[in-house]
């Protein structure tokens, strides 16, 4: 009889803890009381190299809720700092987060692998470091529906319950999450440096992110400028793919915004459902800082603020530095134009740009905040009119269009006669762009109140394995394309840590 191979555990190897030890303080996550598995991520595992027998094995199960340290991880937590809501904070780094180590996937690609709700740590800020298990669910559902979607984001490994009872406005259940990015090297880790005059640190950390994420920079004129191009332009694709789905970050601070172009931190974001330019869902965003009209604004309001960090070693002469820095946030707005154009253009079917394309797209999105059109079934009905009978998979009575749009649909339509792609090509294209599924705000309550009062996390289960396949529309499925009906309708998101 064959006796099993031993699952074998991934192998960690941190080369963030070459840099000095102010970028970072060691630190071990806090046991918890009964870990059992809410859920792991073997599909995720692969890519990366890790064997999913170990990840459904007891050994990651104690790993992953902080019990048991793996060979080679040396738990961390990171610093840095950030403008928060508009205003510095010196005092943030990793409160409740600890960084296990990094791994290198088959691709030869290096991943951050980094549990949260782990349990205090030197930046907690008196807080308990823990999460409740609410959030570890939202994130979980949200990253790997962005995941799906395409859109670059930080990803979930596994969901892990502690066994404890975490005390927020009242007691909830706790939970850890496994959160896996290509790093967690924000905007406000450059900042954590650059507000102390400590140049030396930004020049550093600028080095160390040219040879994880960017070593093609390397051997450029002036790298640390072509850094500063190479974030500035993965933000503005990011934020326009953001635009292009409807999504709501809710807390673009400068904490949360990655150099690597990944979305991070999914507390009180939301995919809208009634399309409103103005919508703000966080809150503690009392003020509309964060609302969905003013995303593509702030992320170029972000990337300034790592300019100014990097501005002293961009160029020796002072002058021609600020000159370097403007012209490359002046092209914050070209990369986000073209992306967001492109993305709208793939939604609505179009081919090569022409001549009033941005003002068709503009119209249709006036109809659709006048009218307040579910913006994700909206453009699944756009898909719906193009659709062959063989590919037709309407979503039936879930969306009426109005006579507004209706007179909007014989413009769309005169403007895709003149492209020389085929109808199925061009169904395709749209039905790539327009998911049927989206982690609709009430959805995601409503799983998390099953798992959470019930112990019952099939609901869980089941909007996660739609959301994965966001585009593949069936019948059966129906109900969870529906808007929400008026009572059901969440207004509000919290952070919920």
């Amino acid at each position: 009889m064959n006796t099993p191979t031993p699952a074998a555990s991934p192998q960690f190897d941190t080369t963030f803890a070459s840099l000095p030890e102010r970028f970072y303080s060691y630190a071990k996550p806090v046991r918890v009381a009964n870990a059992a598995p809410i859920i792991q991520n073997p599909a995720l595992a692969k890519e990366l190299g890790i064997d999913p027998q170990w990840l459904a094995s007891d050994e990651a199960l104690q790993v992953l809720a902080g019990n048991q340290t793996a060979m080679g991880s040396a738990p961390m937590a990171q610093a840095y700092a950030g403008h928060q809501f508009g205003s510095f904070n010196p005092q943030l780094g990793d409160g409740r987060a600890h960084l296990l180590g990094e791994i290198v996937s088959p691709s030869g690609e290096r991943f951050d692998l980094q549990l949260k709700g782990s349990g205090p740590t030197p930046y907690s800020r008196r807080g308990d470091g823990r999460s409740p298990l609410g959030p570890v669910l939202r994130e979980y559902l949200l990253s790997e529906a962005m995941a799906a979607l395409g859109v670059p984001t930080t990803r979930s490994l596994a969901a892990v319950a502690t066994g404890e009872t975490v005390m927020r406005q009242s007691p909830a259940p706790g939970a850890v999450l496994t959160r896996i990015a290509p790093s967690h090297i924000r905007v406000g880790s450059f900042e954590n440096f650059a507000m102390q005059g400590d140049e030396d640190g930004v020049k550093t950390l600028a080095d160390y992110c040219l040879s994880r994420h960017f070593p093609h920079l390397i051997k450029q004129p002036q790298p640390y400028l072509a850094l500063l191009n190479e974030v500035i332009e993965r933000q503005a694709k990011l934020i326009a793919q953001w635009q292009g789905f409807g999504f709501i970050h809710g807390v673009m601070n400068t904490d949360n915004v990655l150099i690597c172009g990944a979305t991070v931190d999914y507390g009180p974001c939301a995919f809208m459902d009634e399309f409103n330019p103005d919508k703000v869902f966080s809150s503690i965003d009392r003020q509309g800082r964060y609302r969905y009209n003013q995303q593509p604004g702030i992320g170029q309001w972000n990337v300034t603020r790592l300019a100014q960090a990097l501005l002293p070693i961009l160029n020796t002469n002072s002058d021609q530095a600020l000159v370097d820095a403007q012209q490359a946030l002046d092209d914050y707005a070209k990369h986000y134009g073209m992306a967001y154009q492109r993305i709208m253009s793939n939604k609505l079917g179009m081919g090569e740009p022409q001549p009033g394309d941005q003002v068709l797209t503009q119209q249709l999105l006036a109809v659709m905040a006048e009218q307040q059109l579910d913006f994700t079934l909206c453009f699944r009905y756009l898909v719906d009119q193009i659709a062959t009978p063989t590919q037709h998979q309407a979503i039936g009575d879930a969306f009426i269009a109005p006579h507004e749009l209706s007179v909007w649909l014989q413009q769309w339509q005169q403007r895709l006669s003149t492209d020389l792609q085929t109808k199925e090509q061009r169904y395709e294209q749209m039905n790539r762009a327009n998911p049927a599924f989206i982690a609709r705000n009430h959805q995601v309550e409503l799983v998390i109140r099953a798992a959470e009062d019930m112990g019952d996390y099939q609901p869980f289960y089941a909007l996660l394995k739609v959301v994965q396949s966001p585009c593949n529309y069936q019948k059966k499925l129906k109900s969870f394309a529906l808007a929400p009906m008026p009572q059901e309708a969440v207004q509000h998101t919290f952070c919920g840590t």
